[in-house]
């Protein structure tokens, strides 16, 4: 899930909200929309090999 900070940048947090602090984990910040959906494509990949 990718979200538009206020600064202009993109952050992709996780899908599933964390039982913990019952918010969605940040998994990492970047200046393109296009950076960010390469990162999840490739946090994807991981979680599925």
């Amino acid at each position: 899930m990718i979200r538009k900070l206020k600064s202009g940048k993109y952050r992709i947090y996780s899908r599933k909200v964390d039982p913990k602090t019952h918010k969605r984990r940040n998994l990492g910040t970047f200046d393109t929309m296009e950076a960010a959906k390469k990162h999840e494509r490739e946090i994807q990949y991981f979680k599925h090999h």
